[in-house]
């Protein structure tokens, strides 16, 4: 059984090498192909010195293979460095010296930004925690209101509360999370916003005066309900539609004959037996919630890794572009790796 469960996960391991390869190629791909980015940076009028020094600066100068295998030696953690070239850029251990090149172990190398030259992962690394409690919070809402609005329903089956429930997830689920987001804003930071006190826009963490950095929590309601709608609509049918399942069968039947109250059974044998579904969904949401959060955080102005992107495409910053797509790839990754752990453990059908 050990043997074949690590035999499972080596294997899932190596697929997500090889899924993350295949992103980190296509975009380099893209980035490729795209407009001269030394151009763009420096804007139409610049002269050509300035675009050849841009183009050795990022190695741009190169054939296109050449870059490539650049790039993917500056994003491998075992690299091979020339001794005869400046290696500043890389904080690194030497493993194996061969002849002028040396085999050495590093952390990921993302570049630097075109703009403000500083290191793409210093400014990942800034904004991702913003990102993560965002969907965290979400994600926490979403599970908790879900299975809350899927019991009800289930209960309530064929009443009006059922009926009003399922109305509001099919709206939920139609209707776009850039919407959503701009509808919430408008109507409780705008026309409820005496009764609110709610902000459109604003971060976890704002300079006020004299105070210097403050942690404004009430700036993380508005973009997490907006984030959270589509998974909280999901997770209450799925909800629903278990319970359902799992309230008709015969050991549920047996328990209310015991004697034991409806809630009682509802809630330890009917939901414990109606979360594999939930579950399922849920370890899926939460990373789509990081890369959903990207147009959510550019509306409510929230600094995180979404609104960091999306102003780097604004002016060109492919280096950022990449490295936030890197980095929302390799989360997803993990997250998949660690569920398809889990179920591993709890259903030994999936490893073999």
């Amino acid at each position: 059984m050990g043997s074949r469960l690590f035999v499972y996960i080596i294997k899932k391991i190596g697929l997500a090498m090889l899924t993350l390869w295949g992103v980190i190629t296509i975009i380099f791909l893209i980035f490729n192909l795209l407009p001269d980015p030394s151009q763009q940076t420096l804007g139409q009028r610049s002269d050509v010195q300035s675009l050849d020094a841009v183009k050795k600066e990022f190695g741009m100068d190169k054939p296109p293979l050449v870059q490539y295998c650049l790039y993917l030696n500056d994003l491998s953690p075992i690299a091979i460095i020339s001794q005869n070239e400046d290696n500043s850029k890389y904080n690194f251990i030497n493993l194996i010296k061969l002849n002028e090149n040396t085999i050495i172990l590093k952390y990921p190398y993302l570049r630097k930004s075109f703009q403000n030259k500083i290191e793409v992962s210093t400014l990942l690394n800034h904004v991702l925690p913003n990102t993560i409690i965002l969907a965290l919070c979400s994600f926490i809402l979403s599970i908790i209101l879900g299975l809350w609005f899927g019991i009800l329903s289930a209960i309530k089956n064929g009443t009006w509360q059922e009926s009003f429930v399922m109305i509001l997830t099919v709206l939920g689920v139609s209707i776009p999370s850039f919407f959503a987001a701009i509808l919430i804003g408008w109507l409780f930071a705008f026309k409820l916003s005496a009764y609110t006190g709610l902000n459109f826009m604003g971060s976890l963490f704002e300079y006020q005066g004299f105070k210097g950095k403050v942690l404004i929590l009430a700036n993380l309601i508005l973009p997490s309900i907006a984030l959270g709608i589509r998974p909280l609509a999901v997770i209450t049918q799925l909800t629903r539609s278990s319970m359902l399942d799992v309230l008709s069968v015969d050991y549920i039947r047996t328990a209310k004959s015991k004697g034991l109250s409806f809630g009682l059974v509802v809630w330890k044998h009917g939901l414990k037996n109606a979360l594999n579904p939930v579950i399922t969904a849920a370890s899926g949401w939460l990373a789509s919630m990081l890369a959903g959060a990207f147009f959510i955080e550019y509306i409510f102005n929230w600094n995180g890794l979404g609104k960091l992107t999306v102003d780097a495409l604004g002016v060109s910053d492919f280096p950022v572009v990449i490295g936030a797509v890197i980095y929302i790839s390799l989360i997803f990754l993990i997250i998949n790796i660690i569920t398809d752990f889990l179920y591993a453990i709890f259903d030994p059908r999936i490893r073999i």
